[in-house]
């Protein structure tokens, strides 16, 4: 019995796909092999280069860590959470990926003796800070933007609207002892650093 050439190669990828799927390996495609594993949301950004404060980011970003602030002031729980696969690629290539929205809130905190010991708890949010990498300078002409990230600041009595004038007016300060990080302190997020 004779087969033809394309006979011949049609049994061949069938055995093929047959033996991959039995090992349960992946089958990649040049296009699945293209595609990058982030994309960064630009559409938060208005035309003055105001980041909009992402309504779902408690459902949908992924929660990075804590930090807990002691202060006389009254002490604070800082919370950062990050776009969808920034984590995955910050992992992968040890920075933040253009686009990356990361989204820290800052509560004040409440505390109680309880069984387990003095046990400190969020309460209010006080104000939201909401920072987007930019590695290409899309906003020269915005204030809100400089040193690879867009910077935007929103206080509770107000929650919707962003607040900062200048990023190294109203936001940088802060992020100095950062710089060498890319401007994030990225020793408080575990995550960053394992997927485990």
């Amino acid at each position: 019995m004779k087969f033809s050439r394309v006979a011949i190669l049609v049994l061949g990828f069938i055995a093929l796909t047959t033996i991959v799927s039995k090992l349960k390996l992946p089958i990649t495609t040049a296009a699945a092999a293209d595609q990058s594993p982030f994309v960064g949301n630009f559409s938060l950004v208005d035309k003055a280069g105001n980041i909009a404060k992402p309504a779902d980011y408690r459902d949908k970003y992924q929660d990075l860590g804590t930090y807990f602030v002691l202060d006389s002031a009254g002490n604070q729980m800082h919370n950062t959470y990050a776009s969808p696969g920034a984590a995955e690629y910050f992992r992968q290539n040890g920075k933040f990926a253009d686009g990356t929205v990361l989204v820290k809130e800052v509560f004040g905190t409440e505390h109680a003796s309880m069984t387990t010991g003095d046990a400190h708890w969020a309460s209010a949010t006080k104000v939201w800070f909401v920072m987007m990498k930019d590695e290409k300078g899309r906003y020269t002409d915005s204030k809100l933007w400089g040193d690879g990230w867009g910077w935007s600041l929103y206080k509770s009595d107000a929650p919707d609207k962003q607040v900062a004038v200048s990023y190294k007016k109203d936001c940088q300060g802060c992020h100095i002892p950062a710089q060498k990080t890319d401007w994030i302190y990225t020793q408080g997020y575990p995550v960053l650093h394992s997927s485990k």
